[in-house]
């Protein structure tokens, strides 16, 4: 969702979400937000390469059944995920060389050690966060890059974050698939669900922008349980069309940035009787494994 912010300063959305279904049944969720500084005036372009190259390196894991528990796995796809982007932002400056009418932008913002420093290190203006969420039958992958958030809801109501914390990500300061170590400054977490391990009745997947719309965290960790008992009364499809109105009042309300969430949830699979569905906007997306 454009956030409020945005829309008065009529900027583009610099948020981006997907999410592919896999092998058996498998679901992937990226979410990414970009950074929308002087420096990183193509983030909105990077953010949409980080979702699509997560959901794509991931599901060929899953394609190919890689034990994603495996440390090495998770290093090994890590780095394909952050090579892969860097592939893609390259190719996307060659189709769309930066303009001169970009390069003036930026140093009358910033000066010209800003407009020298994305020539050293033209990822910089593709900067952008990257979470990525895969479900398989033996267990959730977890991955996050940068700032946003990461919520479980246990069948009980119970909210949790899976992944540690990050004391680098303070106030707009951030971790970035556009930095020369961002493969080791991802936080991975695996959830075994296999062997009594029990999933968690619902997954979501936000940018920065939703919990800062908050006054505080227990406000919004509370979301996950009021939508997953929304979820169970009304059905997935039916809180995916409510989004776009939920998340434009919290930009309205709260940070007045992008917000974007996605949805997975364990529950039945309703009146479609699909193993898989799904809503999929530009506001959110959601599934059902």
């Amino acid at each position: 969702m454009r956030g409020a912010a945005h829309v008065r300063g009529q900027l583009p959305n610099q948020d981006a979400i997907r999410w592919s279904g896999g092998a058996g049944g498998a679901l992937v969720l990226a979410g990414s937000d970009g950074h929308g500084s002087a420096r990183c005036f193509r983030s909105d372009v990077g953010a949409r390469l980080a979702v699509q190259t997560g959901t794509r390196v991931l599901c060929q894991a899953l394609a190919t059944g890689e034990d994603l528990a495996d440390l090495g796995t998770i290093e090994r796809l890590v780095r394909s995920v952050v090579d892969e982007w860097a592939l893609a932002v390259t190719a996307d400056l060659r189709l769309f060389p930066v303009a001169r009418i970009e390069v003036e932008r930026l140093e009358a913002k910033s000066g010209a050690a800003a407009t020298a420093s994305v020539a050293r290190q033209p990822l910089l203006a593709y900067g952008a966060t990257l979470l990525l969420v895969a479900v398989t039958a033996r267990g959730i992958l977890y991955l996050q890059l940068g700032d946003g958030d990461v919520v479980c809801v246990s069948d009980a109501g119970r909210p949790w974050r899976p992944l540690p914390p990050d004391e680098r990500l303070f106030g707009e300061q951030t971790t970035s698939l556009c930095t020369p170590h961002a493969a080791h400054d991802f936080r991975v977490s695996f959830q075994r669900t296999r062997g009594g391990g029990a999933p968690p009745a619902l997954v979501l997947v936000s940018t920065d922008g939703y919990a800062n719309s908050f006054r505080d965290e227990r406000g919004f960790l509370q979301v996950g349980p009021d939508l997953l008992a929304m979820v169970r009364d009304s059905g997935l499809d039916a809180v995916g069309a409510c989004l776009p109105e939920w998340l434009g009042e919290a930009s309205r309300l709260g940070s007045g940035d992008d917000v974007t969430l996605g949805i997975l949830w364990s529950g039945s699979t309703g009146a479609s009787g699909a193993t898989v569905s799904s809503t999929d906007r530009a506001t959110g997306a959601g599934g059902v494994w």
